[in-house]
């Protein structure tokens, strides 16, 4: 799914870019669109022998754990027998077309498969298709103590002759295509009072009919077939794609326990319940404690019941919120659908363009609109990514203001597998920034604040830029500490470079892309760049300043890349009491120790596993850690303070216990 992705978005842009100033070269690496299309297209060939290695060991093992994921092409008798069975169950559905020589292909939809044939000889050649859009993925047989499994188009692929009865099959193949998906509200907006819902449904009917960026076919396709469609759908070869494993394995997560059993699925410990607090208590105890969620470690129960806590309220004014991400069936916004219905005056500034989740928005646009929320969208020219939720409660005592900021979506199925932070905090400052912020997108103008949070896109690149240079003044005595999902903002990278030069330490953890080289000598020498590939994708945000009593830390929405720096409303928080800052340190510093999940990149770009010396897997330990943080009984118990050591060589002797005893010590204990 990334990979089609990748070729959704990056390579889409590309081929416009190509097709408008073709000779422009990028800003970064210096190719033009031609070089960089080439480049991946090279790139995508050379991992299809892994993949088949991959997809093949895979089959074994599964075979080995009495699941066999047949190939129809290699099958023994008594599968074939089963196979022609399962086909005559299906050849009522199926519609098989013949396109005459010369004729044009339909329209091929995105991402679907097709079985495409060709027919005859000479004069009489045409070309025959068969789409598999309304039928099941695939079909899973028990004999035995064996599972068979056998996708629908990989057996149409095995009785091609029989679906075209009275013509010569030449060849068969499966066919997938993938199209360009980079198309921008900008370019359907031809009113500026349009109204912004339907720009974007007839953004979403344009996407659909995008331009191919690149085909798949299966392994026997011949050269021909490759011409054929090379002429077709007028897509150069190179990005035409041959591979001896299915072109759509997204039917493996719909297979339910009685195809895969649970001794096969990773079973995972429910997260933990982050607050012993039932629906009325969270106002009192967030008046005098702050309250941070790390998920998936921890429920996002917490949040839901605060809404609901706000809705039922009779002091509570309104509630605003960011939405960028809903789940498909979304717990948040059924709160926010009944605390409107509770008189509460709700207001959901909800981003449409989140990219590919842009028809579920304007879906829960709808619904959220009918239940009586005001729906406000983003900025003309900025994305609203931040994470930002606020309720306003009056009280003898005057307003009070419970503010949410996190760094990842308001998402229960993402919340499941994305490390991600919330923080509801009651910090007045927050709470004025947060109103401000929400006034300002109201008015569809910039948010400008800059008492208790930190905002992208006037102020965040800025601040970030002054710690850095606070940092490097202090030489050695320096320290930053990144983790984030991409960073390729230069400026940024250059003051990192910067920093390493005055011997400043700088430890990046980044997931994605980062287009800073670590350890290059008389440059990057001081900086290291690591990343976490585990169960769980990491999509927290934090930035760490200092060491030991003097450092700061911070989180929010936010990467490092130019659009969430430039192009994007971002929100950033302090975390100013000592439990929420120990926490996050607590993550960088568990991170730092993973010798299990991590990777570490080389000063030519490429990636290192390191030498196991603990075993030490991150999340796992921060799974472990994360579920003794209850509120049961008061405040979380903090760890024992984790500060981030100078560099053992330079280190003095330490007067008290290092970070690396007190994580072990702690470990030892729980």
């Amino acid at each position: 799914t990334n990979l089609d992705e990748f070729y959704m978005v990056r390579v889409g842009g590309l081929v416009d870019r190509h097709r408008l100033r073709p000779n422009r070269g990028d800003r970064l690496t210096g190719l033009t669109p031609k070089e960089q299309l080439a480049a991946i297209a090279a790139e995508t060939a050379a991992q299809l022998p892994l993949l088949e290695r991959l997809y093949a060991q895979t089959r074994a093992d599964l075979a080995d754990r009495g699941v066999d994921l047949l190939d129809a092409a290699a099958m023994k008798t008594t599968d074939a027998a089963l196979a022609r069975q399962k086909f005559r169950e299906l050849e009522p559905l199926l519609t098989p077309q013949v396109y005459e020589r010369g004729a044009a292909l339909p329209f091929l939809r995105n991402k679907e498969l097709y079985l495409i044939v060709l027919l005859g000889h000479g004069k009489n050649r045409a070309v025959g298709l068969v789409p598999t859009t309304r039928l099941p993925k695939v079909f899973a047989v028990q004999s035995g103590d064996v599972t068979k499994l056998l996708p629908t188009a990989e057996l149409l692929l095995a009785h091609a002759n029989a679906l075209f009865p009275k013509r010569a099959v030449e060849e068969a193949a499966l066919l997938r295509v993938t199209r360009n998906a980079e198309i921008d509200a900008g370019d359907v907006l031809d009113d500026v009072d349009a109204d912004f819902r339907a720009v974007m449904e007839r953004m979403l009917r344009r996407r659909r009919r995008l331009e191919p960026v690149r085909a798949q076919l299966s392994a026997g396709a011949t050269e021909r077939m490759v011409s054929l469609l090379h002429s077709a759908l007028d897509l150069p070869k190179k990005r035409i794609f041959r591979a001896a494993v299915p072109l759509d394995l997204s039917f493996v997560p719909t297979l339910g326990r009685d195809v895969i059993p649970d001794s096969l699925r990773q079973q995972l410990p429910a997260p933990a319940k982050t607050a012993a607090l039932k629906k009325g208590a969270y106002f009192d105890y967030l008046a005098q404690k702050e309250l941070l969620i790390a998920l998936p470690f921890q429920r996002v129960d917490p949040l839901v019941e605060l809404l609901y806590e706000a809705a039922d309220a009779e002091d509570v004014d309104s509630i605003h919120m960011t939405l960028y991400r809903l789940a498909g069936s979304s717990r948040i916004a059924a709160a926010l659908a009944y605390a409107a219905s509770q008189g509460k005056r709700v207001v959901c500034v909800l981003e449409l363009r989140a990219r590919f989740d842009e028809q579920n928005n304007i879906d829960y646009s709808r619904m959220l609109e009918q239940s009586g929320c005001e729906i406000h969208y983003g900025l003309p020219e900025y994305k609203v990514h931040a994470k930002l939720c606020l309720i306003q409660r009056r009280t003898p005592q005057g307003l009070i203001c419970y503010t949410q900021v996190g760094t990842g979506n308001y998402n229960e199925s993402t919340a499941e597998q994305y490390t991600d932070l919330m923080l509801l905090t009651a910090d007045p400052a927050v709470g004025r920034d947060a109103k401000r912020v929400f006034d300002a997108l109201e008015r569809q103008t910039l948010p400008e604040a800059a008492e208790g949070l930190i905002l992208s896109p006037n102020g965040f690149r800025p601040w970030l830029l002054e710690r850095i240079r606070e940092q490097a003044a202090l030489g050695e005595r320096g320290h930053i500490d990144i983790l984030c999902n991409s960073m390729n903002d230069r400026e940024i990278m250059d003051a990192l470079r910067a920093a390493s030069r005055a011997g400043t330490e700088v430890e990046i953890f980044i997931r994605g892309i980062c287009c800073l080289r670590p350890g290059v000598a008389g440059e990057t020498e001081h900086i290291t760049v690591r990343s976490i590939i585990g169960r769980y994708l990491e999509h927290q945000r934090i930035y760490s300043f200092g060491r030991d009593g003097d450092t700061r830390v911070f989180f929010g929405s936010g990467d490092l890349l130019e659009r969430n720096t430039i192009r994007r409303v971002e929100a950033f928080a302090e975390a100013k009491t000592e439990d929420v800052k120990e926490q996050l340190l607590a993550i960088l510093a568990f991170l730092r120790l993973d010798d299990q999940k991590a990777w570490t990149m080389q000063p030519d770009g490429t990636y290192t596993r390191p030498e196991p010396r603990g075993y030490f897997n991150s999340q796992a330990a921060l799974r472990d850690y994360f579920a003794g943080k209850t509120v049961e009984a008061g405040a979380p118990k903090p760890l024992a303070p984790v500060r981030t050591a100078p560099p053992a060589q330079t280190a003095p002797a330490p007067k008290k216990k290092t970070l690396w005893q007190r994580i072990l010590a702690w470990l030892r204990a729980n």
